[in-house]
């Protein structure tokens, strides 16, 4: 079975839903964590953290994301994922502020085009990472021409930026601003 998988030089139509689907999970993954840090350098001068207790704060978070990977995980095999998604979408919905908040909230807006944008960007490196397997499992270095390196390059600190961008909209947004 590896081996039919090993001879294969293209990606079945499945497996490029796969990495779609695995990009997407680990900008939403990392997009907590890059949250958590904005917010956090905002919160240590007027709560007055300590080192320890702003590091609490940042394991708290590394500790809950597995415990929520592993619980809605767990209840997404049992119900399904479907399911579990309008489940989050009812969630966000009817117990939350509410649709209107988030659609009529510009920055909003722009923070979720962003983080659109930056997933279909993701793919530009990463087809070009998987097109080095071949090189890379033979032994050598892969050759990459001038050009492609510049538009990796380019996306990805795009994508930094864009990252950027998108922090900053969540701090408006916590703050009730830019509606």
């Amino acid at each position: 079975m590896f081996d039919v998988l090993d001879r294969r030089t293209r990606l079945t139509g499945n497996q490029i839903k796969i990495l779609c689907a695995a990009i997407v999970g680990d900008a939403l993954e990392f997009f907590d964590y890059f949250l958590i840090g904005f917010v956090l350098a905002f919160l240590i001068g007027p709560w007055k953290l300590t080192f320890g207790q702003s590091a609490t704060v940042l394991m708290s978070s590394g500790v809950g994301a597995i415990l929520g990977a592993y619980a809605w995980g767990w209840l997404a095999d049992r119900i399904g994922r479907r399911a579990l998604l309008v489940i989050g979408l009812l969630r966000v919905s009817f117990f939350e502020k509410g649709p209107d908040y988030y659609l009529h909230s510009h920055a909003f807006q722009v923070k979720l085009s962003l983080f659109v944008i930056v997933a279909l960007l993701s793919i530009i490196p990463t087809v070009e990472f998987l097109s080095w397997s071949g090189a890379l499992k033979a032994g050598q270095v892969p050759t990459v021409s001038a050009k492609k390196l510049r538009q990796v390059t380019l996306v990805l600190h795009s994508e930094l930026l864009a990252i950027v961008i998108i922090l900053l909209c969540a701090a408006i947004m916590a703050r009730g601003g830019w509606i």
